[in-house]
């Protein structure tokens, strides 16, 4: 009788610790290390070439530099817009196409500068000047978007 107890007893101690490998060894290969890496592209507002412009005659230029981890900034499909510009003053966004700012399936770190330039500012109402500012974003091919920067105010005189 000790005989058949002990041999349970053994079985049941290989099982718990084949069990327990199995655990052990299911939790090990399930959790993903961090890369650290931050997806999202980040902008920053550098310089704007002017805040008092005519309308229909001046254009604006706001520099913005760009920080992307991994350097999948841009699209190679010019029917995909990448840059979001939005004048306060109206309800929607204008979407613009960026072009490739690292070479197609590189995975590189990329820091660098975006000029943008708004052709033909106008006024929305009758009167002779209106202030407006600019968001702007940035996305990346994984379709993550930046964080938001504002232009300085700038005034639109007829």
């Amino acid at each position: 009788m000790i005989n058949k107890t002990n041999i349970f007893i053994k079985s049941m101690k290989i099982r718990v610790f084949i069990l327990l490998f199995m655990v052990l060894s299911i939790s090990f290969f399930s959790c993903k290390k961090e890369s650290g890496v931050n997806s999202k592209p980040v902008i920053k507002f550098l310089k704007i070439n002017a805040t008092n412009i005519q309308q229909f005659k001046d254009s604006i230029t706001i520099d913005i530099e760009y920080t992307d981890e991994n350097g999948d900034l841009g699209e190679d499909n010019p029917d995909k817009n990448a840059l979001y510009v939005k004048d306060r003053r109206l309800s929607k966004a204008d979407f613009y196409f960026v072009k490739p700012l690292s070479p197609p399936g590189s995975n590189v770190k990329i820091k660098g500068i975006l000029s943008i330039k708004i052709k033909n500012a106008f006024l929305l109402g009758t009167a002779n000047k209106e202030e407006t500012t600019f968001e702007i974003k940035l996305s990346d091919r994984a379709g993550n978007w930046s964080n938001a920067i504002v232009s300085p105010e700038i005034t639109i005189n007829k």
